[in-house]
């Protein structure tokens, strides 16, 4: 039974879901549709059913990214556009564009009137008029002081799905739905905008102020002068502030970039809200109206200094008297956000004694900062510290703070120093003298950058997220230990030296969230927290990652290690790929395979052409992933105990059935072209497999090449009686696929007392017969490739739609990597170490199977164009950049979201 519904309470509200044992459901957020599907919705609507022609197109693509993937946008769009020339379609672009009251508008405002709350209806315009796209915990700050219940009313417009929460905790509402909600506001008062109670358009902004107008209804007000360029080049408009004392309810205003002339007193003393970008004074006027004032946003400003009155010959008499008062009053009592983002005269956060409330400070890229004194350690309720790119800064003294939640120091040019942790009962250095482990509330940083400058920050022991990207650190720059930072559920290193991942991080118990992106010497991961839910190690950089490893106890990830990191050679992402020189092969293990008389391949090489990398030539290889091994070597010898062959690229059987149950087959190919895809299909069971090897190609140095593979197979996987078909296919072409291929059935023979040489194979999780639940598709089949996990934006029909539906996907949107299993480590039983021990050869060849006979003449070159070997590469690369985008909204999620 599917329910579909625009409110999302109802799911938990209903009778259905009011019982002792409540029924097994899932729930799934409708997303718009993509491009193509908008469009043939669209399409199908507006020109029943023909196709467009082509004078239609490019505003045809215009009208479909107007409705953003709204269906029903789409829909009504569609048909009220039908046999209509192009020349109408313009037109109602444009009218679309400054007239709301479309079908569109009409039919999206029915959801905004069913809203039962005042409170409700007043949150939704304060939100499509000012905050879309804001942050959503500076948005309740500011609206909760404008006496709006902003907690429940942001649940309820989320449950009729008027209101959605980004990524990166940000306020998001689609397009139409804001225009309507505007519209709502704009029908207040059509032709007489100083009556309405919001003005957010910059033109009607200015004239109205221009006009002088009186607005006593005005409750916000923004006005942009970026955005009119040609009242800003004239540069002749003066906003005189006695326009404001007619604005007695105004609580949000925003003067960008504004000229303003007169006493800042006749702002409205009920401002909750002031942003003033590009502000030309250097200090805080004293007049200002503060008493209700929340937050205060003069990015790009000159101010140099916010306890300083403005140095106005005219208020010195004012001055004074503010002066007197201040000591019994604080300046801005009632502030809790504060911005001086970009402010490129600001060299010292001082006088912090002022904002008693504050939580908030925000002062990014303010490149002539040097400290932050250290009376900002008075504030009780600081949750939030953002300093990023802040790269003069030389003191940083905080550790007596004991709510700061998210601390941000990205690209402070910390250098490559020797971090420390210490305080009054703790010392530990990164260059091992002594460790002293008594336990403390606080901790200190101290880093000595290139240039010698004392560098001093304190971290409050209540951290939960803390950002140190873009550094320039290295791994030895971090201190032995982490474990004050017991708070720490964060914690982004993006973009410095680091080649491996400092120890200090595995003694951080709590955290979830870990971020090495774009650290492109990194080449070593050991032993990440187990508490870890989220790790990226995302690089544009190539073959630099060697080895990840994993704790058994780690949870499920959502992993990001794009292929490009993968090396060709010596590489080990365990539970996900390893990759080693046959020659370092323990002997056991090839036993094991029932792999033996392979000594000659230790005198050989190979040269393997990656996804999107140059090719590299190195020693023959073991590759292992999804517990099935494999080697590669050059010409057309397959081993002598691979028995039954078949001529082509295909080849059928049936297991012999037996007292020994199998666990497994060696299969063998020979080829000329690029590697192929291994289709193997279990007919008696209706199971198939579609492997995809970790390497793009191969060269050889010889006209064909042999392939060999081990695939491990649990009891219920494969049984004596199943008819297998192993079929070789192609991504490009059916031609020079496989010029022979065979195979050889492995079984057990219950030796139970030799040591299990396979058993770190067997440990994965995400191998045949273990957990491969996030790379099955909706039809069933299984798509075996290391692309589930590095390229994650990948759909299954846009790559492997030759062998499969098209438009088949995955169950699961989200892939989540377990490294090792929590199974018992044996799959089917022992293997014993001795060769003898076990059967490697038994099975019935299919009538339709010719046994292997005269040599199949060459066919064609190893070694393809670099175009050929990059399969597909294009959609690849797009998939990855937008499941990246998505990813770093995810991170950013962590950083932009701190609650009190």
């Amino acid at each position: 039974m599917v329910i579909t519904t625009n409110d999302a309470w109802l799911t938990e509200s209903c009778a259905l879901f009011k019982v002792a044992i409540k029924p097994m459901h899932a729930k799934h957020l409708l997303q718009g549709l993509d491009k193509h599907e908008a469009q043939q919705l669209f399409c199908f609507h507006a020109f029943r059913p023909n196709h467009p022609k082509a004078c239609y197109k490019e505003v045809l693509e215009r009208l479909v990214e107007y409705c953003q993937g709204h269906p029903l946008a789409l829909q009504v769009l569609g048909k009220s556009l039908y046999n209509r020339d192009v020349v109408y379609w313009e037109e109602h672009m444009e009218l679309l564009k400054k007239d709301n009251g479309s079908p569109i508008n009409n039919v999206l405002r029915k959801s905004f009137e069913s809203l039962s709350s005042k409170n409700d209806k007043e949150l939704f315009k304060y939100i499509a008029c000012f905050f879309v796209g804001m942050d959503r915990d500076f948005t309740e700050t500011i609206l909760k002081a404008c006496d709006i219940k902003i907690r429940s009313g942001i649940m309820n417009l989320t449950d009729k799905c008027l209101l959605s929460i980004g990524h990166n905790n940000t306020l998001m509402m689609h397009r139409l739905i804001q225009e309507m909600g505007r519209f709502v506001v704009h029908q207040e008062s059509p032709d007489k905008p100083w009556k309405r109670s919001r003005l957010w358009c910059n033109e009607e902004s200015f004239k109205v102020l221009k006009q002088k107008r009186s607005m006593g209804n005005l409750l916000g007000l923004t006005l942009d002068m970026r955005m009119l360029k040609k009242e800003l080049l004239s540069g002749s408009f003066e906003l005189k502030t006695n326009i404001l004392s007619k604005m007695d309810n105004l609580m949000l205003l925003q003067l960008n970039y504004v000229k303003v002339q007169g006493s800042y007193e006749n702002f409205s003393k009920e401002l909750r809200w002031l942003c003033m970008h590009g502000f030309p004074s250097k200090y805080i006027p004293s007049d200002l109206p503060t008493d209700n004032l929340v937050a205060l946003d003069m990015s790009y400003s000159n101010i140099e200094s916010f306890i300083n009155f403005y140095s106005n010959p005219q208020l010195e008499n004012r001055e004074k008297s503010i002066g007197s008062r201040a000591k019994d009053k604080k300046l801005l009592g009632s502030l809790k956000i504060l911005n001086l983002s970009f402010c490129g005269g600001l060299r010292s956060l001082v006088g912090f004694v002022e904002f008693p409330a504050l939580e908030r400070l925000i002062a990014t890229n303010c490149n002539e900062l040097l400290e932050v004194c250290e009376s900002v350690q008075e504030f009780v309720g600081l949750v939030y510290i953002d300093l990023r790119y802040c790269n003069k800064l030389e003191k940083l003294t905080m550790g007596m703070l004991k709510m700061v939640k998210t601390l941000l120091l990205d690209g402070c040019n910390l250098g490559r120093s020797q971090i420390e942790i210490k305080d009054k009962c703790k010392m530990v250095e990164a260059n091992n003298i002594g460790i002293n482990t008594k336990v403390s509330s606080s901790a200190v940083l101290e880093a000595i950058p290139s240039d010698l400058k004392f560098f001093t920050i304190s971290l409050p022991s209540s951290l939960v997220r803390l950002s140190l990207a873009n550094n320039n650190l290295y791994t030895e720059s971090f201190p032995m230990d982490f474990s004050c930072l017991s708070m720490l559920e964060a914690l982004n290193l993006d973009e410095n030296r680091i080649s491996s991942m400092p120890n200090c991080v595995r003694s951080l118990s709590r955290l979830q969230s870990l971020s090495m992106q774009h650290c492109d010497m990194l080449t070593l991961v050991e032993h990440p927290p187990t508490s870890l839910t989220f790790l990226s190690m995302y690089s544009e950089k190539m073959h630099v990652l060697r080895k990840v490893v994993f704790d058994p106890e780690m949870r499920p990830l959502n992993l990001s290690i794009p292929w490009r990191r993968l090396a060709p050679q010596l590489c080990e992402i365990e539970g996900m790929v390893k990759i080693q020189p046959m020659a370092s092969v323990e002997e056991k293990v090839l036993h094991s395979l029932c792999w033996n008389k392979l000594d000659f391949l230790n005198k050989r090489g190979v040269r393997t052409y990656s996804y999107g990398r140059d090719s590299q030539e190195h020693q023959i290889q073991m590759y292992y992933e999804f517990g099935i091994f494999s080697t590669i070597y050059g010409g057309k010898d397959m081993p002598n105990w691979i028995t039954h062959r078949s001529n082509g690229p295909s080849i059928s059987f049936t297991i012999l059935s037996s007292s020994n149950k199998p666990r497994g087959f060696n299969f063998c190919y020979v080829s000329t072209y690029q590697l192929p895809v291994i289709i193997i299909h279990n007919i008696t069971k209706n199971r198939t497999w579609i492997y995809e090897h970790c390497i793009g190609n191969v060269g050889v140095g010889e006209e064909s090449y042999t392939v060999l593979s081990h695939w491990m197979f649990r009891m219920n996987e494969m049984e004596g009686g199943d008819s297998v078909s192993i079929t070789l296919r192609n991504f490009r072409s059916y031609n020079g696929i496989a010029m022979k291929c065979g195979v050889s059935v492995v079984y057990d023979d219950g030796n139970t007392d030799e040591e299990d040489a396979l058993g770190y194979y067997k440990s994965w999780n995400h191998i045949i017969g273990g957990d491969l639940t996030g790379y099955q598709l909706t039809t069933g089949e299984y798509i075996l490739s290391i692309l589930r996990i590095t390229t994650h934006g990948i759909k299954p029909f846009m790559r492997y739609g030759k062998f499969v539906g098209d438009r088949d996907y995955y169950k699961g949107d989200e892939m989540l990597f377990t490294a090792l299993s929590q199974r018992k480590p044996a799959i089917v039983g022992h293997i014993p170490e001795e060769i003898g021990t076990s059967t490697c050869n038994d099975l019935i060849l299919n009538d339709k199977d010719e046994v292997d006979g005269d040599e199949v003449p060459v066919m064609a070159e190893v070694v393809k164009s670099e175009s050929e070997v990059e399969v597909d590469v294009e959609v690849m690369v797009e998939a990855e950049l937008e499941q990246q985008a998505k990813r770093s909204c995810i991170w950013r999620k962590w950083f932009n979201c701190t609650r009190a």
